[in-house]
């Protein structure tokens, strides 16, 4: 029966405020992605058009195309970290191979209409990779327990206790489900060993100590992520006389999202009750999400073209559900019963990410090449979480407006071709989402990329890196133990595209 239990057990968690200001950066920021010619020239393609993720920046680049063609785009993802943690730094390297984008467009021409050019466009881009680990590891005078007295402070003893003929996992569930996450993480801290009631004779007693003794402790955090946001797009343009390119799209995001996180803490002092610390936790994450976008392109004349176009807030809806395990020197003998297979599901809740405004110009050399140049503009301090009725989800939108401010990006591109062969390169930099830039860094890129014309089709490939600073926090709140990692995330990105 205790087997049975524990492979089917849920719960609801209610009245927690499991989603923060984390959440909301997570699926606002969008790493560029794309076709090979795309991350290769740095995305600047808004006044440019002709290329299918353009569309993720301007939608009224479908219409620029002269012939309907396809696409197809894989990559290999190299993502690289130096986490400096304390005086250690430890380096950590993972790769991944995605196909990451394909897509389509129609063209229909006509020598009668002011409409020179109808096109019709469908393409599905997946805008950010969540592939990704770093470990840290050093000495903190910080210990794991403090995250659990932060959360047992005030509460009473009695709550964190079995009922009678009660399993060790139900009680876990149990507790999520009717007292929140906060008495939730009481309860694996006390019966993780870790700490203890000032008073365990009184039911009602609501002081807690540690366990653990130390001056310093050593610790070893190892986050790995996997998953990916996507977008599949339904685009329509048309190009009106010579000169005038106007087109809209609709957006269709679908979201997984899973994160590991391990903690180990050892080096406690020779008297102390706790030798060693495991804490493990695991979040799954789906969601889906919709937008649209409206843009227009003009010609000035045979050489100059701008751009500008409105990205819509992203409205996401998010299922979490989350796993934890804990083990020490004192931890309860049936506290392995406590695992990843004991899930806790969380209601439903939504997403609002920033609109996004973006200006763009180019310059056309003819057929010897072209330059181009995108800002984009991006009030991160307008996100929230929803239901805005939720009292912690309105107290965190007031964090979040306090904390977060305007993103300026910027992204240069040219591309300069010799008969059939295209040579490009690519710059851009998108500034930090926070107000303190000490927590997440600016975000800096260069590429560059080679693509061949066969006539009816089209080789490209690019090679794209960016570097970005980020302040990591180990866990949410209780505890203040973080590391910077310094992020460096190189693409090698190639594509095929046929002309028919």
């Amino acid at each position: 029966m205790r087997k049975l239990c524990t492979l089917i057990m849920g719960a609801l968690c209610l009245g927690v405020n499991a989603q923060n200001i984390n959440d909301v950066l997570r699926y606002s920021i969008q790493e560029g992605q794309g076709t090979a010619r795309f991350q290769a020239m740095g995305g600047a393609f808004g006044a440019l058009g002709g290329d299918l993720s353009s569309l993720n920046v301007n939608p009224a680049g479908s219409s620029v195309f002269n012939y309907s063609q396809f696409t197809v785009t894989g990559t290999n993802y190299n993502r690289n970290n130096d986490a400096l943690y304390g005086s250690s730094t430890r380096n950590s390297e993972i790769n991944s191979l995605e196909l990451n984008q394909v897509g389509g467009v129609f063209v229909f021409k006509s020598s009668s209409s002011p409409w020179k050019k109808i096109a019709l466009a469908v393409n599905y881009d997946m805008v950010e990779n969540f592939d990704n680990e770093f470990i840290a590891s050093g000495n903190s005078v910080e210990g794991i327990d403090n995250y659990f007295l932060n959360f047992a402070q005030g509460v009473p003893f009695g709550n964190l206790l079995l009922n009678d003929n009660e399993f060790l996992e139900e009680a876990y569930l149990r507790v999520g489900r009717q007292q929140g996450f906060g008495q939730q993480q009481a309860f694996l801290g006390y019966f993780g060993g870790l700490i203890n009631p000032v008073d365990e004779g009184d039911a009602n007693g609501t002081d807690y100590l540690s366990n653990a003794l130390y001056d310093n402790v050593n610790q070893t955090y190892i986050q790995t992520t996997n998953g990916y946001n996507s977008k599949f797009t339904v685009n329509f343009s048309g190009q009106y006389q010579e000169s005038l390119h106007i087109g809209a799209s609709l957006n269709f995001h679908s979201v997984l999202y899973e994160r590991l996180t391990t903690f180990d803490e050892n080096g406690y002092n020779v008297d102390s009750p706790v030798q060693f610390t495991t804490f493990d936790n695991l979040l799954r994450t789906e969601g889906e999400g919709f937008s649209f976008s409206v843009g227009a392109i003009a010609r000035l004349n045979e050489s100059i073209r701008i751009g500008g176009s409105y990205q819509s807030p992203t409205w996401y809806r998010f299922r979490d559900d989350t796993s934890q395990r804990i083990n020490s020197t004192l931890a309860d003998n049936d506290i392995n019963f406590i695992d990843f297979n004991i899930v806790n599901l969380f209601e439903e809740y939504r997403i609002q990410t920033p609109g996004k405004v973006t200006g763009s110009a180019a310059i056309v050399f003819g057929k010897d090449g072209l330059l181009s140049f995108d800002y984009g503009y991006q009030d991160f301090s307008q996100a929230e979480l929803r239901p805005t009725t939720d009292p912690a989800f309105a107290a965190e939108n007031d964090f979040i407006a306090a904390q977060l401010g305007v993103v300026n990006s910027y992204r240069f591109g040219g591309e300069y071709r010799i008969e059939r062969v295209s040579l490009r390169g690519g710059y851009r930099i998108e500034e930090s989402p926070y107000e303190d830039s000490d927590l997440i860094g600016d975000l800096e890129g260069f590429s560059g990329g080679i693509g061949y014309d066969f006539g009816g089709s089209r080789l490209d490939l690019a090679f794209s890196r960016t570097e970005q600073d980020v302040n990591e926090l180990f866990f949410e709140s209780g505890a203040n133990n973080n590391a910077l990692v310094n992020r460096t995330n190189t693409n090698l990105v190639l594509s095929y595209t046929l002309k028919f």
